[in-house]
């Protein structure tokens, strides 16, 4: 699903980011990715999503060399990525509706079937009051919770997501990472970086902790728990929101 060979990433002439990475993360598993700040665990992210090209090594995603996808190829692999980043990149004069319609503009699907498809998402995070408000008028924990809905409406195979609890409150954080278990339950494949180093370990099956210059990979591993994936043209995200899942 995702795998790193002696993947570099610097800027410039200067020092490493990351430096000689080599791991692999198989489909189904929920990967925590933790170390201090300016670590690299953005970069990290970045770099499986396809927004920043390594300096040396090789990424495959979903198959796909990253090092050797043309410029124009980008965007299909992104479709199946769902990038949530501290920086959300919310469009504020569109209502939030609109932000989350923005991936499947491109897929073809029906406006009513996306409308429907834009709805659950936006149920999903707490937000189905909110359709027609425009995030310039969201909290900070809004706006992060919208990016969260934009990620997930495209049903992606991969979630990858910087901080996506960091502005909330805990109850609130404990929703979205239920969230992101529902969607991890059913074959997703899930990182996340966050400095909360008791509640990711209540959720993630894995480890990863960066530091600067180094990179170590959990060996304590739990098996994901995975149930086929069912989609159904109902508009409707699966999995549903039910209570927490932990």
């Amino acid at each position: 699903m995702i795998e790193f060979q002696h993947v570099f990433k610097s800027y410039g002439q200067g020092r490493n980011i990351l430096a000689d990475i080599t791991f692999r993360v198989a489909a189904g598993e929920f990967v925590y990715v933790a170390g201090p700040s300016g670590a690299g665990k953005s970069t990290l992210l970045k770099l499986i999503g396809g927004l920043e090209a390594p300096s040396r090594g090789s990424i495959q995603v979903n198959g796909q060399r990253l090092e050797q996808l043309s410029a124009r190829a980008r965007p299909y692999l992104r479709r199946s990525v769902g990038v949530i980043l501290q920086d959300t990149h919310l469009l504020y004069d569109r209502s939030a509706i609109e932000n989350v319609l923005l991936p499947l503009t491109v897929t073809g699907l029906p406006n009513d079937v996306a409308r429907a498809r834009a709805r659950a998402a936006l149920d999903k995070v707490g937000l189905n009051n909110k359709e027609n408000t425009p995030p310039i008028e969201l909290s900070g924990g809004e706006q992060q919770r919208l990016a969260i809905a934009r990620a997930i409406v495209n049903r992606p195979a991969i979630l990858i997501a910087d901080e996506p609890t960091a502005s909330l409150d805990k109850d609130t954080a404990r929703r979205i990472m239920s969230v992101f278990k529902d969607f991890n339950r059913v074959g997703v494949t899930t990182l996340i970086a966050s400095h909360d180093d008791d509640l990711m370990a209540e959720y993630a099956t894995r480890a990863f902790k960066i530091e600067p210059g180094k990179f170590a990979d959990s060996a304590n591993r739990r098996p994901a728990h995975t149930e086929p994936v069912q989609h159904a043209e109902s508009g409707h995200i699966e999995p549903h929101i039910g209570g927490a899942s932990r």
